[in-house]
């Protein structure tokens, strides 16, 4: 009797289970927090792509959490009203106009679109902000620079931009527990009652500390940490940071991404990951397949 031989793309579909499955069983009940760039939001096909990838993930045990950005709606939007933006180290000095604008977009519209994504690719999702039930409480965030001219150092004021130094994970457990999925908008709210805009990557690294979560990911719209050749590096480790950012191989924007994994993982988070948002269903590919997908953070 002749063996009947399997369509050749459903066998690679069963052996990408197969591989999958281990992953599955060791990270079942584990919270993963997934830092949702602006950038990384890419067209309607990639937001659809992210929102299976995560409503998987709930389906097969993992809890995922999604701590969102925005950078470039909230920039469109105050280009639309007619206020200029200006930017000290990344982030955006923000006045009480900005903040409102900056809450109105990421709390509303952003936030908003990301619940109903996931809801169409079959999760369900809880939209919020880091001002919910004082989920996430900040201080004032501070920067200095060195004067040029007097050589002095001088504090900048940034505004109403905070730094999380609390954060309360009963809220974020709660709606784990009941089978769906926090998403999350980096707004929070300081002692004094004020609304502070937050940067993305910095509350997610928080959150993913306070919850203890297995895994960070940081999607964004590059490859990962790249060498001087531009390969990727996949594994890396704290010492190895400080190393590539002596040596200048890492600049600009990749080093408080890299901070903000070093500080995760210090923080007993067993992993941080930056990843390429762009790239399809890069997240399966980095938790579910031996091979993985970015640059991965582990502590010495």
């Amino acid at each position: 009797m002749t063996a009947h031989h399997p369509d050749p793309a459903l066998l690679a579909k069963a052996e990408t289970l197969s591989e999958a499955l281990p992953y599955m069983q060791r990270f079942a009940g584990e919270t993963f927090v997934v830092k949702y760039g602006g950038h990384a939001m890419g067209d309607e096909e990639g937001a659809h792509d992210f929102a299976q990838d995560v409503a998987l993930m709930k389906a097969v045990g993992i809890n995922p959490i999604v701590v969102h950005g925005g950078g470039p709606q909230i920039g469109a939007m105050l280009k639309t009203m007619g206020v200029e933006s200006r930017f000290v180290d990344g982030l955006r000095v923000t006045d009480a106009a900005t903040a409102r604008i900056a809450e109105m977009v990421l709390s509303g519209e952003v936030n908003r679109a990301i619940v109903s994504s996931i809801a169409r690719a079959g999760g369900r999702a809880v939209g919020m902000s880091g001002k919910d039930g004082r989920l996430v409480t900040v201080e004032k965030a501070r920067r200095t620079r060195i004067d040029p001219d007097t050589g002095r150092t001088e504090e900048i004021d940034l505004g109403f931009v905070g730094e999380p130094i609390d954060i309360d994970r009963r809220l974020l457990d709660t709606i784990s527990k009941a089978g769906m999925i926090p998403v999350v908008a980096p707004i929070g709210v300081g002692e004094d009652g004020e609304t502070y805009n937050v940067n993305a990557d910095t509350m997610a690294g928080a959150i993913a500390i306070a919850t203890g979560a297995a895994r960070l990911f940081l999607l964004t719209d590059v490859a990962g940490v790249l060498d001087k050749h531009k390969n990727l590096l996949t594994d890396l480790t704290p010492a190895d940071i400080d190393g590539l950012r002596v040596d200048g191989t890492i600049t600009g924007g990749m080093i408080p991404k890299l901070e903000t994994c070093v500080h995760a993982v210090e923080g007993g988070v067993e992993a941080a990951v930056i990843l390429d948002g762009r790239v399809p269903h890069a997240m399966l590919l980095e938790v579910f397949t031996r091979r993985g997908a970015g640059t991965l953070v582990r502590a010495d």
